[in-house]
Parts: C-alpha cells; structure tokens; sequence
C-alpha cells in the first residue's frame, strides 16, 4: 500500500519536490564546504600543510567515492527502489560526515570524505530520476532544474558558512561546516519516509495497481481519468517494448539495439561529461585558491570575492529552473558551452598579463560571467537529459552510469587543478577553452530535443520508421495495449 502522509496532489507533489531539493541542497553544500576550509590556518596546521598533489587526493577522494557510489547503484539501485536507495544514501553521508568531523589524521579524514561521497553518488544518481518520474512532462525540465539550481544553493551556503567561522580560532572554524552536513542528511530521510515508490518502478516489477495508486494521488485524479489511463498505457507499452529488446540485462545498456540503448546511455554519459571539462570545479573547489596563486588576491579578499563569484551559480540557475521546458535543451547546452569557451579565453589572456591590476580585474569579472553561464546551462541541462532520454528498464542503471561520467571526471578535475594552477598558472584556461568550444558542434550533431515529451514517447527519437516494425514487436505492443483497454475496462465494470 501507498503511504499517504502527506495527502494527495499539490500537497505531496509538494514534499517529493522538497525531499528532492533537500537531497541536491546536501549535494551542492558538501561540494563546496572544503573549498573554503583548505585555507584555514588550523585545518592546515592538523594535516601538516598538504603539498598541491595531497590537496588534489584529499579534495578529489570524495569524488572516488562518488563513482564507486554510482557503480553500487547500477547493481543494486533496481533491487532496492528509489525510495530505499535515498535512504542508503543519507546513511552513508551520516557515517561519512561524522568520520570526517572527528579527523585527527589524513587517512582518517580520507576515508570519511570517501563514505561520504558514496552516500552523495547515490544520491545524485537516484534523485533526478525519481523526480523525472514523478511529474508531468511540461514541468519535467523545470522541475529537475530546481533540483540542480539548489545544488548551487548548497555550495554558496557552504562558501559563507566557512567565511563566517573563518573568523573563529581552533578546530572548531572546521569541524562545525562539515559536521552541518548531517542536519541535511537527516532532513532528507524524514522526508522520504511518507513519500510514494515511483509508479513506473512498481510497473515494472508486476505492481501494476501500486502504480495506479501512486499516479491517482501525486496528480489528484480518479483512476478512470483519461491522463491516468494514458499514463498507464504508455508505461506498458514501454515495458512490452523494452521487454522485447533485452534491455533487462546488463549487457544490453552498451548495445545499440532496436531501443538504441547504448547510443542512448553514451549520451547521457557524455552530457556530465561536458558539465565537468567545463572547468567548473577548478571554480567551484579551487576558487580561492586560483584567487590567491593567479590573480594575487589576499586570502581573506580571495575568499570574499570567491563566495560572490558562487552567487552569480546561483543567479544563472533561475533562467533554467523557470523556463528550461519552453528554452529547449540542445540550444541552451550549445549557447552555453560556446559562451564558456569565450570567457576560459579571456580569462587566459587577461591573467597572462603579468603585475596588471586592470587586467586581474577583468579576470575576476570574467570568472562572475563564466558562473553566471555555466549555472544557466551546462550545469542544468545534462541532469534533466540523462534520465529522461533512458529507455524505462535501463534507466536505474543507465542513469547511475551517466551520473558516474559527472564524479570520474570531476575526480580528474580536483585532482589536476592545484597542479595546473601552480605549474602552468593562465595557461590552464585554454585547456578548458577548447573542451568547451569543441562541445557546441558535438552537441549539434548527436543530441535531439526532448523538450515537453512525455518519457515513453522519447523511445520514438530513437527507434526509426520500419526499424521496429517485426511481427512480434508489433504483437507485443498491441498486446499491451489490448491488457491496458481490458484493465481499465474491469475497473468500469467494478
């Protein structure tokens, strides 16, 4: 049976929508929450001031746990649900952040930050699918860009928690920023627990009427209602389809069969991809620190101006979270990949110019409109694509997959920058300047629009006229349809 504690329609669109936010607020602030911290003076002394290649292994860690996090997914995140995995998630940020709080030596703090991001691989690999699935598709794009914009949220909460107790002495200037990390954690799994499972899960598991259920209350209606019926028709005949193709087995997620699952999965992969040779996380981890090395800032100025540059993430992200769904997802990620490109060069040449005040001005406005940018599109379109361009059977693990690209890359990422930083100082930009100006025609060629399309109808970009069109596809597909008319039919009868 459904849980119902929080009613029915906008009341518990609502609190899914607030459980979801609060899981990618946790995401973004445990992203940021070491970038301001890696230059107190205590948290220096406790681990023996870190050379640039320790910083790298301590910061980049979590995002080792991050993937190994997504990889469990792929295993057992079907098995369990949606629901559960949230929950294994949070328990594994609670051990993490605790593990973390009470560091006394490197291993220890490296273990804790590893556990953590297990938690928060999870957690990113699970959350924008079972919002995905949960809304109609004219809000799916807005919806999930909320998700992504509170990311964003997280990391600004993070930058000015760690300047406000910049200002304390002791270990607690540290300590109390990462143990922070646990009211959110906590928050989340009280959130979950009156939350329904995903209705297209229980439809593929047999449990049909569970998911008729969950449908009925998330959008208010009668289970007669024609948006329900339609609904429900469409998730079986998506199962009798993707039954059909194989794309149960784990080796079929990498098969450019009928569904196209393969090509399918690669580009959700390859979308986080691009979100992460963007160079964000040399801003969002670094961004201090590049201050410091690059543009000469002091310390306390650097992690000022860095917390303003944060905020500017968050700005960009409302454009998307308000109208994603009517700006169309290929031409935001090309304009925004292109403009990316434009402010990396900039950047390169203003900071080569060496002891120029007007030149490190230019620089730090440049890094403001790079964030403004990239948090209007690089940043949001690649999670609300992944899950929605998978095929119903492959998206647990086909998600968890595409959200492994975001943590193995940024974990090459964190851990080069303070490397590029020290040893090639501005020319570090033009690395990134060409991965970014190289995306705008990759994007143009390979990815289709999925604007406003419902999620089984994404199946029809993929699967060409006469390329599905065998006996017993065709059978398999009317069948459903013919279960789908008689189930409906029953339930007028009763």
């Amino acid at each position: 049976m459904m849980r119902s504690c929080y009613g029915r329609g906008r009341p518990l669109r609502a609190a899914i929508g607030a459980c979801c936010l609060a899981a990618f607020l946790f995401f973004g602030y445990d992203q940021g929450v070491f970038g301001g911290i890696l230059q107190m003076p205590d948290w220096l002394e406790q681990f023996d001031h870190p050379n640039d290649t320790k910083t790298g292994i301590i910061v980049s860690s979590y995002c080792l746990g991050a993937l190994s996090g997504c990889i469990l997914n792929v295993f057992i995140g079907d098995y369990f649900g949606r629901r559960r995995m949230i929950w294994i998630a949070m328990g594994f940020v609670i051990v993490g952040a605790t593990l973390q709080t009470s560091a006394y030596h490197l291993a220890h703090l490296i273990i804790g930050r590893i556990i953590t991001g297990i938690g928060t691989g999870i957690d990113s690999s699970t959350v924008p699918m079972y919002q995905s699935e949960l809304c109609e598709k004219e809000q799916r794009g807005r919806l999930v860009s909320w998700e992504v914009l509170f990311i964003g949220v997280g990391i600004v909460l993070a930058y000015w928690i760690d300047f406000g107790f910049g200002y304390i002495n002791g270990s607690v200037a540290w300590r109390t920023p990462i143990a922070l990390q646990l009211i959110f954690a906590i928050a989340v799994i009280f959130l979950v627990w009156g939350l329904p499972e995903s209705p297209r899960w229980l439809a593929a598991r047999g449990r049909e009427e569970e998911a008729i259920e969950v449908l009925c209350a998330v959008f208010d209606r009668d289970r007669n209602d024609p948006f329900i019926v339609e609904q429900i028709s469409g998730i079986r005949e998506a199962i009798a389809i993707e039954t059909r193709a194989g794309t149960q087995k784990l080796g079929s997620l990498f098969r450019n069969g009928k569904l196209k699952t393969g090509k399918r999965v690669f580009l959700a992969w390859f979308g986080l991809f691009m979100n992460q040779l963007s160079g964000i996380n040399m801003v969002v981890y670094y961004m201090p620190t590049v201050l410091v090395k690059n543009v000469g800032q002091t310390p306390k100025l650097a992690q000022i101006l860095a917390g303003c540059v944060q905020i500017m993430f968050v700005i960009g992200c409302l454009l998307p979270s308000l109208r994603l769904d009517q700006m169309g997802r290929r031409k935001t990620m090309m304009w925004g990949c292109g403009g990316l490109g434009v402010c990396m060069m900039i950047i390169a040449a203003t900071l080569s110019q060496k002891d120029n005040k007007a030149a490190s001005i230019a620089a730090v406005a440049f890094f403001f409109i790079y964030m403004l940018i990239f948090g209007a599109s690089i940043n949001v379109v690649p999670w609300v694509y992944g899950p929605e361009i998978l095929p119903l059977e492959a998206r647990t693990r086909g998600t968890s997959i595409s959200v492994s690209s975001h943590w193995m890359w940024n974990f090459f990422v964190v851990m080069i920058t303070p490397v590029l930083i020290n040893r090639l100082d501005w020319k570090t930009y033009i690395i990134f300047m060409c991965t970014n100006l190289s995306f705008v025609p990759i994007i143009y060629f390979f990815y289709p629009e999925t604007s406003n399309m419902s999620l089984e109808s994404i199946d029809g970009l993929f699967i060409k006229p006469g390329e599905y069109d065998s006996e017993s596809a065709e059978e398999g597909v009317a069948g459903s349809r013919v279960e789908s008319k008689m189930g409906f039919e029953k339930v007028e009868k009763a």
